[in-house]
C-alpha cells in the first residue's frame, strides 16, 4: 500500500476498461480496444495526468492461438506471470452476485514514463480463498464463457471498480468508461446520490441522475450491433442482486433488455465516438444523444521502430513528448528515411522466417494486414479472385503477411482463417504469403514497421476508428484502405496513401494495386519515399494518443 499511497493525494480521474494492453508479457488484452487503452496509459504517464486505470486481472489471458494445416483455429489458455508485474494490495470489497458476496482484491501495476511520472493500474481479482469455488475464476478469462459469465464480469468491473477505488482512498471526480462493459459503474454511483422521492414524479426514482452525469464520461467504440452488450432483465435480476430495482434499470438501460451502451449513454454527461465518421454513425444508432468525436490516436514512442525512433531523435529530439513536431518530417533526408525502412523490413523478414519458414525478399513490396479476424473486417477480401491476384503478381511481384485472431465464438471469423490458409496453398510459387500465428503487441510492433503497404478493407460504416494504420504511418507505411473510420480523416489520395472504392467484390482493390500502388513502388521510388514522408508528417503528427488525451483532458475531464 505504500507505493499506492503516493498516488492518492493527486489522482482524481479514473478510467474503466475491460481490456488493457500494458505490455507484451501481461495478457490482459484481446485486440484494438485494449491496445488503445494501453496507449492511453502510456500517454497519461507522459503527460502527467492524475489518473488511475481499472480493469480485470485476466489470469488466463485471452487465448493463445494455434492454427492447424487446414486453417482451423484452436484456442489455449494464455496465463501470465502476475507476481512479476503486479503486487496484491491489502484491501478487499464485496460485490453481491446471485445473492452471495463475491470478494474482490486489487493488484497494483505501475506504469512509469521515460521522465519518471507513474500511473497506477488496478487489476481486479476474485481468485481468493474467501470466495465460493464457482466465483474464483470470474476474473480468469478475458471475454470468456457465456452470457452469464460476461454479465458477472461486467458487474465486477463496474460495481467492484467503484467500490475498490473508494476502499483504497481515491477521491475520484471523473469516471471514464471505455465502452459499455463498464456501464455498471454508473449504477453504483447512482446509489451514492439518493434524493427525496416525489409521489407525483417517479421519472428518476429516488436518485439524482444529474449528479452521476456530472461525474461520468463515456466512449463508445463500435457501430456493430453485436458489440453492444444486452442482457435479459430476468438474468440481471437473478445475478445482479446488488443493483437498483429493475424499474430504475429499465428507465436508463432500455425497456426490453438491459443495453449496456444505452445505460452508459443515459448516465454520462460527456459522450464521444472514436472518429468523426463514427460519431455520425453513433448519433444515428442512438437518436437524441449528443455524441461528440475524439478521434483515436496511437503512442508514437511505442510503435516507432527503433530505426525510426533514432531518425526522429536525430532531427526532432522532443518528438516523443510533442509528436506534433513530426509535421516537419516531409523534410527528412530520403536516404536516411529509406535506410530506417530497410532496417525495419529486415526485422520483419527475420520474424516471418523464424515463425513460418517463409522467405521474404526485402526488395519486393510487402503488403501487411493484421487485426481481429471477423466478418465485417473482410480479411479474406484480397483472396476473392486468386487468378487475378496471381496475374497482378506476375507483372508486379509482391508479398503478403497476415496475422490476427478470431473470437472463439466467431464462426465467420474462423472461416476467414480457413479461406486464407487455402489461398496460401493455392498461391504457392506465385505469391509468397505468410500468416503469423498468435497476433500480439510484439508481432504488431514488427509488422506495422516492416511492411510497405498497410491494407484495411472493412465493410463501411462498421469500422469505428481502427488504429493499426496509424501505427503503420508512424513508420512511413502507406495505407491502402476503405474510406471508413479514421481513414476518412487521414486519407489524402496519392499523398498519405490511397482509398479503395467500396464494392461487393475485390475488383476495386485489385485495380488500385495493379494500376497505381505497385507500379509506383517499382517505377518511381523517389515519389514513393516522398509519400512516406507525407504519411509521417500528416498522420503521425496528429493521429497520436497525446493529442487524443489532451482533448479528453480539456473537453471531458475539466468540463
Amino acid at each position: 500500500m505504500n507505493e499506492l499511497g503516493a498516488f492518492l493525494p493527486q489522482t482524481n480521474i479514473s478510467y474503466f476498461t475491460m481490456e488493457l494492453a500494458l505490455r507484451v508479457e501481461v495478457h490482459t488484452y484481446a485486440g484494438g480496444l485494449g491496445v488503445l487503452a494501453g496507449d492511453t496509459v502510456r500517454s497519461c504517464a507522459d503527460l502527467e495526468l492524475p489518473i488511475v486505470f481499472v480493469t480485470l486481472l485476466s489470469r488466463a489471458g485471452y487465448f493463445r492461438q494455434e492454427i492447424d494445416a487446414e486453417g482451423r483455429q484452436i484456442e489455449h489458455p494464455d496465463p501470465w506471470d502476475i507476481n512479476r508485474w503486479a503486487q496484491p494490495l491489502a484491501a478487499m470489497i464485496g460485490v453481491q452476485i446471485e445473492g452471495r458476496d463475491v470478494w474482490v482484491r486489487p493488484w497494483l501495476y505501475v506504469h512509469k514514463s521515460d521522465v519518471g511520472y507513474a500511473v497506477p493500474v488496478l487489476l481486479l481479482d476474485t481468485d481468493l480463498e474467501q470466495n465460493d469455488a464457482r466465483d474464483r475464476d470470474l476474473t480468469h478469462y478475458l471475454y470468456g464463457g457465456n452470457e452469464e459469465y460476461r454479465l458477472k464480469q461486467e458487474l465486477l468491473l463496474g460495481v467492484g471498480g467503484v467500490r475498490i477505488l473508494e476502499a483504497l482512498g481515491f477521491d475520484i471526480r471523473t469516471y471514464h468508461l471505455n465502452e459499455g462493459h463498464a456501464a455498471f459503474a454508473t449504477v453504483e454511483l447512482l446509489k451514492r446520490f439518493p434524493r427525496r422521492r416525489r409521489q407525483s414524479d417517479k421519472a428518476e426514482w429516488s436518485y439524482d441522475a444529474d449528479r452521476v452525469r456530472d461525474l461520468c464520461v463515456f466512449t463508445t467504440h463500435t457501430p456493430v450491433e453485436a458489440g453492444h452488450d444486452r442482457f435479459s432483465y430476468e438474468l440481471v435480476a437473478r445475478i445482479g442482486t446488488d443493483l437498483l430495482p429493475l424499474e430504475a434499470l429499465k428507465l436508463f438501460g432500455g425497456p426490453d433488455r438491459l443495453n449496456m451502451t444505452r445505460l452508459a449513454l443515459n448516465l454520462s454527461g460527456y459522450v464521444n465516438g472514436v472518429a468523426q465518421r463514427h460519431a455520425i454513425t453513433a448519433r444515428a444508432m442512438f437518436p437524441g444523444f449528443d455524441v461528440r468525436a475524439v478521434t483515436n490516436g496511437v503512442h508514437v514512442g511505442t510503435w516507432a521502430h527503433p530505426a525510426f525512433a533514432a531518425l526522429y531523435h536525430a532531427h526532432y529530439p522532443q518528438w516523443m513528448h510533442e509528436p506534433e513536431v513530426l509535421v516537419r518530417a516531409d523534410h527528412l533526408p530520403d536516404a536516411e528515411l529509406w535506410s530506417a525502412h530497410e532496417k525495419a523490413k529486415t526485422d520483419l523478414c527475420a520474424l516471418v522466417r523464424q515463425h513460418t519458414g517463409v522467405e521474404l525478399d526485402p526488395r519486393v513490396p510487402v503488403i501487411g494486414f493484421a487485426r481481429r479476424m471477423t466478418g465485417y473486417k473482410r480479411p479474406d477480401l484480397l483472396f476473392r479472385d486468386l487468378q487475378r491476384l496471381a496475374a497482378i503478381a506476375e507483372k508486379y511481384p509482391f508479398q503478403l503477411v497476415f496475422s490476427g485472431k478470431a473470437h472463439p465464438a466467431d464462426n465467420a471469423g474462423k472461416e476467414s482463417l480457413q479461406v486464407i490458409y487455402k489461398a496460401m496453398r493455392e498461391l504457392s510459387g506465385k505469391v509468397p504469403v505468410a500468416f503469423l500465428v498468435n497476433y500480439d503487441m510484439a508481432i504488431a510492433q514488427v509488422l506495422v514497421a516492416g511492411a510497405d503497404v498497410w491494407l484495411n478493407n472493412p465493410l463501411p460504416p462498421l469500422e469505428a476508428s481502427g488504429t493499426s494504420g496509424m501505427k503503420a504511418a508512424v513508420n512511413g507505411l502507406l495505407n491502402l484502405s476503405m474510406l471508413d473510420g479514421w481513414w476518412v480523416e487521414g486519407c489524402i489520395e496519392g499523398v498519405t496513401g490511397w482509398s479503395i472504392e467500396d464494392g461487393t467484390d475485390a475488383g476495386p482493390l485489385y485495380d488500385k494495386l495493379e494500376q497505381i500502388v505497385l507500379p509506383l513502388y517499382y517505377e518511381d521510388r523517389t515519389h514513393w519515399i516522398w509519400m512516406m514522408k507525407q504519411a509521417i508528417s500528416k498522420i503521425a503528427c496528429y493521429f497520436n494518443s497525446h493529442r487524443m488525451m489532451r482533448r479528453y483532458a480539456a473537453e471531458a475531464y475539466l468540463r
